[in-house]
């Protein structure tokens, strides 16, 4: 329920050993173009690096006595390559390198992913920004009546931080993801003079940036890739608290789409919950507690951690995909939000237009002076309260107003419509972000 099966399967146990394999095969590729290998071994070795002929539970198994994968699936591996070539298995490397490695790979698809999640609720909200640019609604401070916006600046701002989170997610993924390669303890000694050599052709067979130094026990590359992805999922668990709020049944300004078996209760035949974003707050709060458990790895022992390291095999898997179901989430709900701008101008009505009080006072600040305005219509909206009546039946009483403000500029100050300040022009700047990161 808290995952996507894209995310799920890039983070499997296949996809795993999958990524390791394609290291071991990488690798004796790499030592073969710097002259460490024969040539026919690495073909050899390549050959076999399949996952469809390794016993996955089983390297699981031997794995817990081994205290990492990467022990028995590399004795699996050397006794399947046969021949001589067998002797190159693994040459020159550390458990380390290919576990990390691995992951790697595995992250740089993960963001890709997460990316192609965060574009379809860019669209969706792109084309809210557009299409409810004038739909007036109001604007919520601490779950109270604020002042007047637009549902289209509402999406606006959503995609805005959406945006930001493309445009982050491809700048981990460009800086962050990197080959690891260091030997046993980060010095390449066994691969003598060609250590460097090798890295640069690694990074090449597997596509992956290679690093200045091995990365061994320094976590930061991990860490701000983990810190991204959990700010993604926070924002996620911030847009769908929005959608969850105006789909009350006292508010009522937007619901989840209609489907068969969707939202229902168990016990109450009326209800219809909402499904997807409380599927989405979720996994995003399973998502940010991983991103202590990998913080908190950055701890590190020497040239090789103890319990850090290994913590990471199971918060960073958990990380993305709890991340990718607040994505999905949150996509599922805006693909088919149902909005209804009638309910939203009923709304924003509700207060006999109190939520024009800020207006009128600047209006008749200037006049009188912002401490004096406010206090008389501070008295305006208590008599609103106390009457029943609206804010504009109080105002066409008051003399203290009357004498000071035309009807025309009355009218103004208490039109909504007149009164959303720059919206328009934050609407198409969010448009504008949002058109050049694509």
């Amino acid at each position: 329920m808290f995952s996507t099966e894209e995310m799920s399967a890039t983070f499997s146990s296949e996809a795993h050993i999958r990524s390791m394999l394609r290291f071991e095969a990488a690798l004796a590729h790499a030592e073969a173009r710097a002259g460490i290998i024969p040539h026919e071994a690495a073909l050899s070795i390549e050959a076999t690096c399949k996952v469809e002929l390794f016993d996955i539970p089983a390297l699981y198994r031997e794995a817990r006595k081994a205290g990492t994968l990467a022990i028995p699936l590399v004795k699996e591996l050397t006794g399947r390559v046969e021949g001589e070539a067998s002797r190159y298995v693994h040459w020159g490397a550390t458990s380390q390198d290919v576990i990390d490695t691995a992951m790697m790979l595995q992250m740089r698809e993960g963001i890709d992913l997460l990316v192609a999640g965060l574009l379809e609720i860019a669209a969706v909200c792109a084309k809210w920004s557009e299409q409810h640019r004038h739909t007036l609604m109001v604007g919520r401070t601490l779950l109270q009546h604020a002042l007047p916006i637009t549902f289209g600046l509402k999406a606006a701002r959503w995609l805005a931080v959406t945006t930001r989170l493309m445009g982050e997610l491809r700048e981990r993924r460009a800086q962050e993801i990197a080959i690891q390669l260091g030997g046993a303890a980060g010095t390449l000694a066994s691969l003598g003079e060609k250590g460097l050599l090798v890295g640069v052709y690694l990074a090449e067979e597997l596509h992956l940036p290679g690093p200045d130094l091995p990365w061994h026990t320094e976590r930061d590359r991990i860490v701000k890739i983990a810190m991204s992805v959990g700010v993604m999922a926070g924002t996620m668990a911030k847009i769908a608290n929005d959608i969850v709020l105006l789909s009350q049944s006292e508010v009522g300004e937007v619901s989840e789409g209609r489907a068969a078996g969707k939202g229902g209760s168990s016990a109450m035949p009326q209800k219809r919950n909402p499904v997807d974003t409380t599927r989405a707050i979720a996994s995003a709060r399973l998502a940010v507690g991983m991103v202590p458990v990998l913080l908190s790895g950055m701890v590190q022992e020497h040239e090789r951690d103890v319990g850090g390291w290994q913590s990471e095999w199971a918060a960073l898997p958990e990380l993305f995909c709890f991340t990718s179901g607040a994505v999905e989430g949150v996509r599922a709900a805006v693909v088919d939000l149902e909005i209804d701008p009638a309910r939203m101008r009923a709304n924003l009505d509700l207060t006999s237009g109190l939520v024009m009080a800020e207006s009128l006072t600047l209006a008749l600040a200037g006049k009188l002076g912002r401490e004096e305005a406010y206090r008389i219509v501070q008295e305006a909206c208590q008599q609103v309260v106390a009457s029943g009546e609206t804010l504009h039946q109080v105002v066409q009483g008051e003399r203290r107003i009357q004498e000071h403000l035309s009807s025309e500029e009355i009218d103004l100050a208490l039109d909504p419509e007149n009164y959303l300040g720059s919206t328009d022009a934050l609407i198409d700047r969010s448009l504008a972000a949002y058109q050049k990161i694509l």
